[in-house]
């Protein structure tokens, strides 16, 4: 996988999705991955800014929208994920690879609506 580097004392923590696609739209089920070089410890979950559960497992599906983020100790906070609910009255969402794109690369884009 790709990893940005970062100086000492920055960010480290990263919140990744399954399936990978921004933004992440609820049409069955997302789960969460929080990444970190911090001690192996409980991982605590963040939903729409308030603590919401801190789990020994570092994944969890997530079947509701909102923002999320997650905390490991040693590594700090992720970065904010948002996710968007899908329903028949929502309008047209367009996904793309939740990677680094350069011009000219091919992408797969997904609509849903």
């Amino acid at each position: 996988g790709w990893c940005p580097l970062s100086p000492t004392g920055a960010q480290t923590t990263q919140l990744l999705v399954e399936p990978p696609w921004r933004p992440a739209v609820l049409w069955d089920q997302v789960t969460l991955t929080c990444q970190g070089s911090g001690t192996a410890s409980a991982t605590t979950w963040y939903k729409d800014k308030q603590r919401w559960r801190q789990e020994q497992c570092d994944h969890f599906t997530v079947t509701k929208g909102g923002t999320s983020h997650c905390d490991k100790p040693g590594s700090g906070h992720s970065s904010p994920l948002r996710m968007v609910s899908y329903c028949p009255t929502d309008q047209l969402v367009l996904q793309v690879p939740a990677q680094a794109l350069l011009e000219g690369d091919k992408v797969t884009l997904h609509c849903w609506g």
